[in-house]
């Protein structure tokens, strides 16, 4: 496997063990439809929240969560659209990025919450 596509399945395990530390229940892991990939649908309390990972390995290049941009946010929204419609639930919708820069065994977790309203 590709070295950036490791990186991207640590990221994503560091941000669940995160997440649960704070107690959400993660519900999915890389959840598909039609193009788009959610990379965790976690909820907590009446929350669902859309997690979309980037994890870089400096931030020499930017922020992690520079990387999303308006195209994927389209598609992560159908996808939780669709989703909460398919599941039938009740719950208020959150979209967050979890921004990790890993490097040499260490990790900066940057959880931003409703990170969609900042773009």
């Amino acid at each position: 496997m590709a070295e950036h596509n490791e990186l991207g399945k640590k990221g994503e395990q560091l941000a669940i063990d995160f997440l649960i530390k704070n107690e959400y229940k993660i519900l999915e892991k890389n959840y598909r439809y039609l193009k788009a990939e959610v990379d965790i649908i976690a909820q907590k309390e009446n929350t669902l929240a859309a997690v979309e990972v980037k994890t870089r390995s400096t931030d020499y290049f930017g922020d992690p969560q520079d990387a999303v941009n308006p195209k994927k946010i389209k598609l992560l929204v159908s996808a939780i659209d669709y989703y909460v419609i398919d599941k039938d639930l009740d719950v208020e919708v959150r979209f967050d990025i979890i921004a990790i820069i890993y490097q040499k065994n260490k990790s900066k977790i940057e959880h931003l919450e409703d990170a969609f309203l900042h773009f």
